[in-house]
């Protein structure tokens, strides 16, 4: 029922959205060429770049795209290639997960299997706690950023919110991301409400940050801030885009075996072994 309710109204605003991409671009360009026609009234101000240096600017980067485009097209389509191949191996291991588990034991030692058997079953635990402690993070922050927008009347409001819920998943990036969308209907609209909009959601995010990750989080699974950002780095220069979607749910299921087996099994016991 909310797939029927919400989905067809979200892809239809996201066809909107992306549709306002070469207005936005025309705004852009026009605001800069009337920053430099008012430049007299700022002579304190360092004086802007004209379009034709900007474009003088990007166009050896552009150059380098149309060069590159083959490696660009070729890596966007390993990373479908890749989102894909996931969402297979995740529908094959979730029909016969008791298979799977099976021969991932036989991997330990017979003495160890059952051990092995107690962690999986905890990082499933951790892994259900850090969907649930995400979820209702990304619920929060999406419907604040729904309501914020509604109360602006910035146009395409369901779009946005979903956006910015969804985009929570990743930390970090994903808010800083998700702010540009409503900037960009909010320059085409009325300008004054990109202060608005950049004022409403860094407040929403302290909370977030401050007061509901610390809050549920702390309740749901303890990883802390600069874990977090580390997990991130590595996962995403090792795996790319994929590494930085799936760098927490790897990082929990990483944190449960160290602690479990560095720990608790091998360092907690070391007297007795000596």
């Amino acid at each position: 029922m909310f797939g029927w309710l919400v989905v067809p109204p979200f892809l239809d605003q996201f066809q909107k959205l992306l549709a306002l991409f070469p207005n936005v671009w025309e705004r852009l360009r026009t605001n800069l060429i009337l920053l430099s026609e008012t430049q007299s009234h700022f002579d304190w101000l360092p004086p802007p770049p004209s379009l034709n240096d900007l474009l003088t600017r990007l166009q050896p980067l552009l150059t380098d795209i149309f060069a590159n485009f083959f490696t660009v097209f070729s890596n966007s389509l390993l990373i479908i290639l890749q989102l894909i191949f996931i969402c297979f191996l995740t529908i094959t291991m979730v029909m016969a997960p008791k298979k799977y588990r099976y021969l991932f034991l036989k991997l330990f030692p017979s003495f160890y299997r059952k051990r092995g058997e107690e962690i999986l079953t905890l990082s499933e635990v951790a892994l259900g706690n850090w969907l649930t402690g995400v979820t209702i993070n990304c619920l929060f922050i999406g419907t604040l950023s729904g309501l914020g927008l509604l109360v602006l009347q910035v146009k395409l409001v369901l779009v946005h919110a979903l956006l910015a819920g969804l985009l929570n998943f990743i930390p970090n990036v994903g808010p800083a991301t998700s702010v540009v969308f409503p900037l960009m209907v909010a320059l085409l609209d009325e300008p004054w409400k990109i202060w608005a909009i950049l004022i409403w959601y860094f407040i929403i995010q302290n909370i977030e940050s401050y007061w509901l990750t610390p809050t549920v989080m702390a309740k749901q699974v303890s990883l802390l801030p600069a874990v977090t950002l580390m997990a991130q780095i590595f996962f995403a220069r090792t795996f790319g885009i994929l590494g930085l979607l799936l760098a927490l749910p790897l990082a929990v299921v990483a944190k449960t075996w160290i602690e479990e087996v560095l720990f608790k099994d091998i360092l907690d016991p070391w007297d007795s072994i000596v």
